[in-house]
């Protein structure tokens, strides 16, 4: 989490706790658990995403159009039917959006990735299986990675890299797993609907390697650790 989302949780905690605490001393009587409450916790986060998140945000305003609808829906202005009946629909233009968003949207890590000669890059696919790759003591430039209905677990931990690599995944309805050398920094550019990335990797100063990872994910995860 960067300064700027610190900054709007601790507003949003202060908010809460404030609204909590006036309320027990009776001067007001604001009622925080209306009908349809719960949908703030998609609306908060989404929203706090926007502003902080430097790779995500057009997962974070897909969660906040969804958490908006369910809020509209609750409180009887929207009808859950008709909002069943658009899902699917939904979903295709949801995926070509994105699609065009990422074509579109350029930054550092899009341009490290799309650089990379194809050539140089590892391809690996997991349909409906599991893929487990190793690299071993061997030269690693990059990898695409595809898993469809699968998942795919890429160990770089003893791979030799050379100041820079990059990784480009496409995971739909399944999932994939990179780990990463101890002493490399990763940069992430993700797109995910209905799924999301968890980076678990402490990007240090005196890291003198990079991997720039380039992630589509729909109704599937990506872990970095």
């Amino acid at each position: 989490m960067n300064k700027i989302g610190k900054i709007l949780w601790g507003f949003a905690f202060i908010i809460v706790g404030t609204i909590i605490g006036t309320n027990a001393l009776d001067l007001t009587d604001i009622n925080i658990f209306f009908n349809g409450w719960w949908t703030l916790l998609v609306i908060i986060p989404n929203l706090i995403g926007l502003f902080s998140n430097e790779d995500s945000k057009f997962g974070n305003l897909i969660g906040l159009v969804i958490g908006i609808i369910l809020l509209l829906a609750t409180r009887g202005i929207l009808d859950f039917d008709t909002i069943w009946a658009l899902f699917i629909p939904c979903i295709f233009i949801l995926i070509g959006l994105s699609m065009i968003f990422n074509n579109v949207t350029k930054n550092n890590i899009t341009s490290k990735v799309r650089a990379r000669n194809a050539d140089e890059l590892e391809s690996i696919v997991a349909t409906f299986a599991e893929q487990k790759v190793n690299i071993n003591e061997e030269d690693f430039k990059g990898a695409n990675i595809d898993s469809i209905f699968g998942n795919v677990v890429l160990d770089l931990r003893k791979a030799k890299i050379n100041k820079e690599a990059v990784i480009k995944t496409s995971i739909i309805f399944g999932g994939a797993e990179i780990i990463v050398p101890s002493d490399t920094n990763v940069k992430i550019k993700s797109t995910p609907i209905f799924g999301g990335v968890s980076n678990k990797v402490s990007n240090k100063i005196e890291n003198k390697k990079t991997i720039y990872i380039e992630s589509f994910c729909l109704f599937g995860g990506l872990e970095i650790r």
